[in-house]
């Protein structure tokens, strides 16, 4: 009897520790997050009125012919109107759980979000004036206030982000982790959780019953402890984030771990497919005779999904042809008048499903090119380990400039016309370079690769290939139609300020 007594002292005394550290940071991030939704709040009110105050003076103050001249409610109208439908918004948003924090900070799927609230609130405006024939609106104000609205609550959300972000490098709005398992799949886990610096996880090590404790894995990530020691491993370091890899654990010990903390308060339970590392397409669940499997998707991209990035590639790639016709002429004579050659120059790369094509792009280097390069043995290291040349003597000097700018890669529109690339999406590569990927390289073929991507929004050729690799992954794991249209935006002062283009 009295020999238990110490034991269960001491698991009285871990239970004790662990509940007052969870408790503390649950009270500092239930304050830091509360500050965040109440910023977002008062974001989305003035965005929202804001929005409408401009749909009303694009509307009815300045002379657009497009718009009908008949007279309708007067200013006062509106004004009275914005003060119903500014809440009503705010309302939606809630609903749809725009000011939940598992839904913020977490990627683009947050303007997703948005887009689908203002796009109810319209269809309750529009719904409310066909019951109510005394309701009389402008349409085109409607039309406007709904896109302002849009616009300007995803500005005033973005530019929030950027604040959280960046407190986040400096320790808010982050959540203590582990990493229970330490194999191949855990490690890769953990180096994408370090290296994305937005994830929210400040991870603190791995735990595992195989390796000794102590032992370092990765840069600054060690074994904590074993499996058994989880309850005092979690209260020591006031963990509230565990993160399992499941290919790293029977099935038991899932089983474990989730009675002991599936239903913990201030502990949140997530677990890997186990198929991280072959895995980016995407799975679905369907139950058959009330059983629920998990399917492996053939394609990332397919229905409504490869039709919106496939409009959104011909939107903008057709016009920015007919606008960029007479730089396209400019540049190409250019290139005939600085060295002698093809103006354009063929590159043999991997497209989606293992099919292979010629990549266009404008000539950047001499026609000599391979004998100055057997010429150099350092050289030659050099491009086989980065497969680029950071002082290249093959690159002309017009070339050095069209690849300063990336005005070479201008001709990979007709690829996206031929619709073997998109303007947006993972690196392409050479049939070279596939042995590169290792397990990735049946991924990297289920989507289209892209003249733009996370990669060059990154710093391009500076970083690192194995860098570039887990870019390429995260673009494919998480693509969703927002994501290509920011990626767009970043790409201009990506471009624009030449960092690691050579």
């Amino acid at each position: 009897m009295n020999s238990s007594a110490p034991a269960t002292e001491a698991r009285l005394e871990t239970g004790v520790t662990y509940a007052g550290r969870a408790n503390a940071l649950a009270r500092q991030q239930t304050g830091e997050w509360a500050l965040l939704i109440a910023a977002l709040l008062l974001s989305d009110v003035l965005m929202a009125a804001i929005a409408f105050r401009i749909a009303y003076w694009v509307r009815f103050e300045i002379p657009i012919s497009v718009f009908s001249p008949d007279a309708l409610p007067t200013r006062a109208f509106y004004e009275r109107l914005v003060i119903i439908l500014t809440p009503v918004w705010i309302g939606i948003y809630a609903l749809l759980g725009l000011y939940h924090r598992e839904n913020l900070l977490g990627g683009t799927e947050e303007y997703s979000r948005v887009f689908r609230g203002t796009a109810i609130g319209l269809s309750l405006v529009v719904v409310a004036g066909f019951l109510e024939p005394q309701f009389i609106v402008a349409r085109g104000w409607v039309f406007l206030g709904w896109v302002f609205t849009f616009l300007f609550t995803c500005f005033g959300r973005f530019s929030l982000r950027r604040v959280a972000y960046m407190l986040r490098s400096r320790g808010a709005f982050l959540s203590p982790a582990l990493m229970v398992g330490a194999n191949q799949e855990a490690q890769m886990l953990a180096g994408q959780l370090i290296g994305w610096g937005t994830s929210g996880l400040k991870l603190l090590g791995f735990v595992d019953g195989e390796q000794s404790v102590g032992e370092e894995l990765m840069p600054g990530l060690k074994i904590v402890g074993s499996l058994d020691q989880l309850d005092s491993i979690i209260g020591r370091l006031g963990v509230t984030e565990l993160i399992l890899a499941s290919s790293a654990l029977s099935r038991e010990q899932i089983l474990d771990i989730f009675r002991r903390y599936g239903t913990a308060e201030g502990i949140n339970l997530r677990m890997s497919s186990g198929l991280y590392e072959i895995i980016t397409t995407g799975l679905s669940v369907r139950e058959f005779a009330y059983v629920p499997l998990v399917g492996v998707n053939k394609v990332r991209l397919a229905g409504h999904d490869r039709m919106l990035k496939l409009a959104l590639d011909f939107a903008l790639t057709i016009p920015a042809l007919i606008l960029l016709l007479p730089l396209f002429l400019l540049l190409a004579l250019v290139i005939r008048l600085d060295s002698p050659g093809p103006v354009l120059h063929r590159r043999r790369v991997m497209g989606i499903n293992g099919r292979q094509f010629d990549a266009f792009k404008f000539r950047t280097m001499r026609l000599d090119g391979e004998r100055i390069l057997a010429a150099r043995p350092d050289l030659q290291e050099e491009l086989a380990a980065n497969h680029k040349l950071k002082v290249d003597p093959r690159v002309t000097r017009v070339g050095g400039f069209l690849r300063r700018f990336s005005l070479d890669e201008l001709p990979q529109l007709l690829n996206v016309l031929r619709r073997e690339m998109s303007l947006v999406g993972p690196r392409m590569i050479s049939p070279e370079e596939m042995t590169r990927y290792d397990q990735w390289g049946q991924n990297l073929l289920t989507i289209p690769p892209g003249i733009t991507g996370l990669w060059q929004v990154s710093g391009r050729s500076d970083v690192r290939y194995e860098d570039r690799v887990r870019l390429d992954m995260h673009y494919i794991r998480n693509w969703n139609i927002w994501t290509d249209l920011q990626l767009i935006f970043q790409t201009i002062p990506a471009v624009l300020k030449g960092r690691g283009a050579y």
